[in-house]
């Protein structure tokens, strides 16, 4: 076993993509505990009488990035990037059904200027920056990628550059683009409706 444990994984990632089957039995028991504190730092900051909790998260995840398909991590921080992707469409998932099964399921007027992006909002208000999250990927793929590994995944700059292999400073700035440029979509969107 490597003495970097960014390497160990690493290395597990590749012999999983080399079709090494019990790959992915060494990989959980190295990733899981930073999955699982990924998990409960977004779910902590869900409405309350939240049902999901950050195990039951993590796991649904983990078998999304396992089920039958042959992945191709090429590092530690290209997993954890996969990982909070499928983190952020089961909460949309799960918000979208949620509001389908609600009475009337119309969107609710919201203040914009209470929405803060990096906290997790009510399931409407959730639906509402994924949709914007969307066209900001159509603007931008770049600054949609780094507000999904804060947004959704949780990582720090530092982690969010590490993934992106670009400097932490390059991560502030594009946030900081992001998220103002999400919040004026979502204002503008407000007022076409």
């Amino acid at each position: 076993m490597s003495s970097n444990p960014s390497d160990e994984i690493t290395r597990i990632l590749q012999a999983a993509d080399h079709g090494n089957g019990g790959a992915s039995d060494a990989l959980l028991p190295l990733v899981y505990e930073e999955l699982r504190r990924l998990a409960a730092a977004r779910m902590a900051q869900e409405a309350a009488g939240q049902t999901l909790q950050a195990t039951a998260l993590v796991h649904e995840a983990w078998l999304r990035l396992f089920e039958g398909k042959n992945q191709n991590w090429q590092s530690r921080g290209h997993f954890f990037g996969a990982a909070a992707e499928a983190m952020r469409r089961i909460l949309i998932e799960r918000a979208r059904r949620k509001m389908r099964l609600k009475h009337g399921g119309g969107q609710i007027a919201i203040n914009i200027e209470g929405i803060d992006i990096a906290e997790t909002q009510p399931d409407e208000q959730i639906l509402l920056i994924d949709e914007a999250l969307e066209r900001l990927r159509a603007h931008d793929p770049e600054w949609a990628r780094i507000v999904t590994l804060k947004f959704y995944g949780g990582l720090t700059d530092k982690e969010v550059a590490e993934t992106l292999q670009v400097t932490d400073r390059t991560v502030r700035n594009k946030w900081r683009f992001a998220r103002a440029w999400l919040l004026e979509d979502i204002r503008e969107q407000a007022r076409s409706k």
